[in-house]
């Protein structure tokens, strides 16, 4: 019975259409490059985070009139080094594009596969609330919850897994759906497969390239969704850098100095593209019909 798995794995991404796509090696080695600062975060950064020197307050990078090479990308307004602080907000900021789309994916992909290869009462009854859901913005369900919550990197990671495992939820519960319907799901059940068989060989390998698509597009909204809770004061413990955070007190002094706002807005902006260019990447070089035209256009 190989021909059962044949079909739906043909689906799977080929690492080297992967590496083929421009779009997903910028976000593959950006992403990377963001991982390694994270991790050797006590090795690069020239400070400790949170440390103060009151007497270079608000200084600006070292290549600009005034700056120093203590302070490669200037203080902050309590003297605090910039550089440092941004090398290990990245840690946060790994962590978060890292486990939060992962916890939204398995929570939305669970009951995607309940809903869509079920269907009936199931799958209403799991639509609606899924529905009821997604009326409340992301955004805004995650602030509430982190009200609730305190602040703490686990709490930041539950409260963007309860927001956004709509987004997955829907759009997996379609795919498994049209997979449902094909002949091979068929003949599976025919040959006496049980259901929860024909789900992990014959529906689960169809639905990874779009899975997996979504997760790095995931990854970004995370990044979005984090920032915007520490920029509130929402997020982790205060003692504990982050983006949005930086952001927030560069905002208090933006007519003194325009870095301390520039850097870390420019770190997510880089972030966030690098998340979309992979998850347009993946998509690409997972779709045999996106496949298909660049050959065309290649041969032409």
């Amino acid at each position: 019975m190989n021909h059962k798995l044949s079909l739906p794995l043909m689906r799977v991404p080929r690492v080297f259409a992967l590496l083929a796509e421009p779009r997903a090696l910028f976000g593959v080695v950006v992403l990377l490059a963001l991982a390694i600062v994270a991790l050797a975060a006590p090795t690069l950064a020239p400070h400790l985070p949170n440390e103060q020197d009151l007497v270079n307050t608000l200084l600006p990078p070292m290549w600009v009139e005034g700056g120093m090479a203590s302070f490669p990308l200037g203080t902050d307004a309590l003297g605090q080094c910039i550089l440092s602080r941004l090398i290990y907000g990245a840690q946060v900021t790994v962590i978060i594009a890292t486990v939060a789309p992962l916890g939204a994916a398995a929570l939305g992909c669970l009951l995607a596969l309940v809903a869509g290869y079920c269907g009936g009462v199931v799958d209403w009854v799991i639509l609606r609330v899924v529905d009821v859901w997604m009326s409340f913005p992301a955004i805004v369900l995650a602030l509430v919850l982190m009200v609730v919550l305190e602040p703490s990197l686990t709490n930041v990671i539950i409260a963007i897994v309860l927001a956004d495992w709509t987004r997955f939820c829907r759009i997996i519960r379609s795919e498994v759906v049209v997979l449902r319907r094909r002949e091979y799901v068929a003949a599976a059940r025919i040959a006496g497969a049980r259901h929860w068989q024909v789900i992990v060989r014959d529906i689960v390998p169809g639905i990874l390239p779009m899975l997996i698509s979504l997760i790095s597009i995931e990854m970004g909204v995370a990044v979005v969704a984090e920032a915007i809770l520490s920029f509130v004061g929402r997020s982790v413990q205060a003692d504990v850098p982050t983006w949005g955070t930086m952001v927030a007190d560069g905002l208090q002094n933006v007519f003194s100095s325009q870095w301390g706002l520039i850097l870390p807005v420019l770190c997510l902006v880089v972030t966030v593209l690098a998340t979309t260019m992979l998850g347009d990447g993946l998509r690409r070089s997972a779709d045999p019909r996106l496949l298909g035209r660049g050959n065309k256009k290649g041969a032409q």
